[in-house]
């Protein structure tokens, strides 16, 4: 059984390489039991899609979760660019 932080390097992981398949089952096995870490992989997945998108010159961000607030999607969306122009 993946420890929550073996499970974070592997959801981290999983962005950039495909994961092989006992990574992948020992992932999915470790998300099902813990809530935590499941609220982290949704939470990771939606900022790499985020990224990806503000990256290709997308301003729409609301088809990405519907279950962020109009207001919510716009903050990020505003801190995002700004640590952008730091850069």
């Amino acid at each position: 059984m993946l420890t929550c932080k073996d499970a974070s390097q592997l959801m981290s992981q999983s962005l950039d390489r495909r994961l092989g398949l006992f990574e992948k089952a020992g992932l999915r096995f470790h998300l099902v039991l813990c809530h935590n870490c499941q609220r982290a992989y949704r939470q990771l997945d939606f900022m790499h899609k985020l990224c990806k998108r503000i990256a290709a010159g997308s301003d729409d961000i609301t088809a990405l979760q519907p279950g962020l607030s109009a207001g919510a999607q716009e903050r990020i969306l505003k801190e995002l660019r700004r640590k952008q122009g730091e850069q």
